[in-house]
Order: C-alpha cells, then structure tokens, then sequence
C-alpha cells in the first residue's frame, strides 16, 4: 500500500478506504491480465466522480460569475473536457500509479489521456464517497478550478467547430463537412478519427472519445492550418 500513501501525500487527502483509492486507478484492461486481484475496475467510481465534477463547477460557476447561463456553460465545459483534466493528472503523477494491461501500459497520445482524464475523474468519486462533498469541494477548487482564470483570459472555451464554420463561410462561402476516417478499440473505450475537409480538400484530423469530441479537435487543428495559409 505504498503507493497509495504516496498518492495520498500528493492530494493531500488520508483516506478512511485505502481501497478506494487504489480501484480510482484500477483500469479495465489490468483485471483482464489479473483476474485474482481484489478490486473492480474504476468506472463506476469515474461515473460518481464526472457527476461530482459538474456540480462543484457547476457551483462555483453560479456563485462567483454574473454572467449569463451561455457563458457559463462553455467555461463549464471548457474545464471539464478530458484535455483539461486529463492535464491535471498529470501534473499530480497520477500515470505512475494507474493499473493497466501490458498493452494498455503502451498507450500514448490521445488514448492515455483518455485515461489520465478517466482517473482523475475516478479519484473524485473515491473523495467524494470517502471524505464527503465538502472535501471533494476543495480538492477541485486546489487543483482543477484555478485553470479556469487562463480559459477565460485566452478564450479557451470557444467552440472550435463553430468558429471554423464561422471563419470558412464567411470567407468562402463554404461549410465544412466531417466525415469518419476510422474508429478503433473495444467499445467500453472508442477512439474515433473524424476528418474535416473544404469541398474535396481535406484540411485536418481529430480523434476523440466520441465523433463530437473528434470533431472539435479536427476544427482546432483545422483553425491552426488556416490561420497559417492566410
């Protein structure tokens, strides 16, 4: 259980259920390979702890921001999304903890971060059923909401897909369309490769979770072209 002392050290929570903490970094594919071990995997944890996510956003959102509910639903979003969590794990260690198959365990790119944000997720669940809103609460407001000040500042919560359809149609008169490219993994766990193309000319790739979330990111690099070219 060292390692979930150490995990505890960096939070900065002490856990009543070590358990619970260990299963927040238990991934599917590990139970596969180790079908003894004691834990289930972390999805019902990631499942409570994406709710949590919303509320406390959610919350601070309503309390400290006069804005309006549009507003605040693209920040919300923009703090949420995998890329944003999934770099908060990061930043706390949490790769040197996760349990994944030994195929798993060579993922790079967009399907670990895909598990970095599941995690993170995951681990909320696990203060939230271990320690209670209120410390869950603080945890967020420690490690996730200070993220917020940039995405505001930048503009990080713009909508790509609609500034890219924004910018080609009012410069072309044209609308992008997405199509396909591929999709691949077991279907707890898609990976999806969208394509955005300007009539037949192909103008960038995203992969995503889901086709949306490969759309957006398609936009986005399809923005960096296009900003590029002009």
């Amino acid at each position: 259980m060292s390692n979930i002392s150490q995990i505890e050290k960096k939070i900065g929570i002490k856990f009543n259920n070590k358990d619970l903490l260990q299963q927040a970094f238990v991934h599917r594919s590990y139970l596969n390979e180790n079908r003894g071990f004691k834990l289930d995997h972390n999805e019902r944890l990631e499942f409570l702890g994406d709710a949590c996510l919303e509320l406390v956003v959610t919350e601070h959102l309503y309390k400290n921001y006069p804005n309006p509910e549009g507003e605040l639903t693209n920040w919300r979003a923009a703090l949420v999304r995998g890329t944003t969590i999934s770099k908060v794990a990061k930043t706390l260690g949490f790769e040197d903890y996760l349990l994944l198959s030994k195929g798993e365990s060579k993922s790079i790119g967009k399907a670990r971060e895909l598990i970095l944000a599941n995690t993170f997720e995951a681990v909320l669940g696990a203060i939230y059923l271990d320690q209670g809103y209120e410390v869950a609460d603080k945890y967020l407001k420690k490690y996730l909401i200070p993220h917020l000040k940039e995405i505001i500042s930048k503009q990080l919560y713009q909508d790509s897909k609609s500034r890219f359809q924004e910018v080609v149609q009012e410069r072309t008169g044209i609308t992008p369309v997405y199509k396909l490219e591929k999709e691949e993994g077991p279907d707890h766990a898609k990976t999806f490769v969208m394509g955005v193309y300007i009539e037949d000319k192909k103008m960038a790739e995203g992969v995503g979770a889901s086709k949306q979330a490969a759309e957006q990111e398609a936009a986005k690099m399809a923005l960096e072209v296009w900003e590029k070219d002009i």
